[in-house]
């Protein structure tokens, strides 16, 4: 089922929430919708299901026009943060609600409703838990709950909302894995959104990033990772340290009388005063004892070393591999020349 947004807007008051997407989703695909806190991502997602209705633009869902119809007529499922699981149902009567809740004449019979509860449990591991309540879950295992109950209907299409950001991070790894082997598994249409950029290029065939309402950019993890768009999806696909200078014959000159910094990497058709971004793991630190660069300090965290450097009142964080690290790493105070070893820049505005 191929989701279709074409201009779509929203505003609330005088505030554009989602000005004029475009957004396509192919059958069987899996897109997250990822950008910060009030970029429209969840008010994208609403749409989708119904929950909120577009100012104007057409949304349609497998080719039919979907702005008429209900969320129930939609055959959508949605998934939130916060689970909504029902406190007083056990694990099997929460998956079962959404199937027991159809109308009269799509409601399957009781013993299908039974059997496909017990198909979703033991497609999420939880078929043991199945008479235990929510409260006696943790909270990976009350998300799945959620994830089973939404896939009970077979829904056209799955919807999540920030599925994980309640989670601790090991957790939040663990479905994140099992996300992907499951859509690989059932091949449903996935719309989701998150602001988490490592879980959205995990995860998702498609990345759509969003900015003050609108896509910025779209593309695999691969493309929008390797090839940043814009200074905003480059800064946000962090970590990433942003300097300005001029670009000029295969260096950036930050200025001051200070000596230029050579790089490697296409910087495309910027020229002359820019932003640049260089990834921690890019920036190379060379031997100088009088050299431009002071370190401030230096961590180590587990098989990384965290640099931090400063340039001219510009600070920088370099990451060294410990098992690569031929000398012995650079101690606070001392000076040192750094080289990138892939820069991405774009024309300062």
């Amino acid at each position: 089922m191929a989701i279709r947004l074409t201009c779509i807007t929203k505003c609330f008051g005088d505030v554009a929430a989602i000005d004029r997407v475009d957004l396509d989703v192919d059958s069987g695909e899996l897109v997250a919708v990822l950008g910060p806190s009030g970029s429209g991502k969840t008010t994208l997602l609403r749409m989708v299901a119904g929950l909120e209705r577009p100012d104007s633009g057409a949304l349609t869902i497998d080719g039919a026009d979907a702005l008429p119809l209900p969320p129930r007529d939609r055959r959508v499922g949605f998934v939130f943060q916060h689970y909504a699981l029902f406190r007083h149902k056990t694990v099997a009567d929460n998956v079962a609600f959404g199937l027991e809740a159809l109308p009269a004449g799509e409601r399957p019979p009781r013993t299908e409703i039974r059997r496909r509860v017990a198909e979703f449990l033991e497609l999420v591991r939880l078929a043991p838990l199945a008479g235990r309540y929510p409260a006696q879950l943790s909270g990976g295992q009350r998300q799945r709950v959620a994830l089973a109950r939404a896939l009970a209907v077979r829904p056209r299409i799955l919807l999540l909302d920030e599925p994980f950001g309640a989670l601790d991070a090991e957790v939040r790894k663990e479905l994140r894995r099992w996300l992907r082997t499951l859509h690989d598994a059932m091949r449903f249409t996935g719309l989701f959104v998150t602001h988490d950029q490592e879980e959205a290029l995990e995860v998702a065939d498609r990345v759509a990033i969003m900015d003050r309402g609108r896509i910025v950019q779209i593309g695999t993890p691969a493309e929008v990772y390797d090839r940043p768009a814009t200074a905003f999806v480059c800064a946000f696909l962090g970590p990433m340290n942003r300097l300005e200078g001029v670009a000029a014959d295969g260096a950036l000159h930050p200025g001051g009388g200070l000596p230029a910094i050579p790089f490697a990497g296409d910087t495309g058709a910027a020229r002359g005063p820019v932003l640049a971004f260089v990834r921690p793991r890019d920036v190379e630190i060379l031997a100088d004892a009088d050299g431009p660069v002071r370190v401030l300090g230096v961590r180590v965290i587990g098989a990384a070393i965290r640099v931090d450097l400063e340039l001219a009142g510009q600070f920088l964080e370099a990451e060294l591999d410990r098992a690569r690290l031929s000398a012995a790493p650079p101690v606070a105070g001392d000076r040192c020349a750094i080289r990138f070893a892939r820069l991405r820049v774009f024309p300062a505005a």
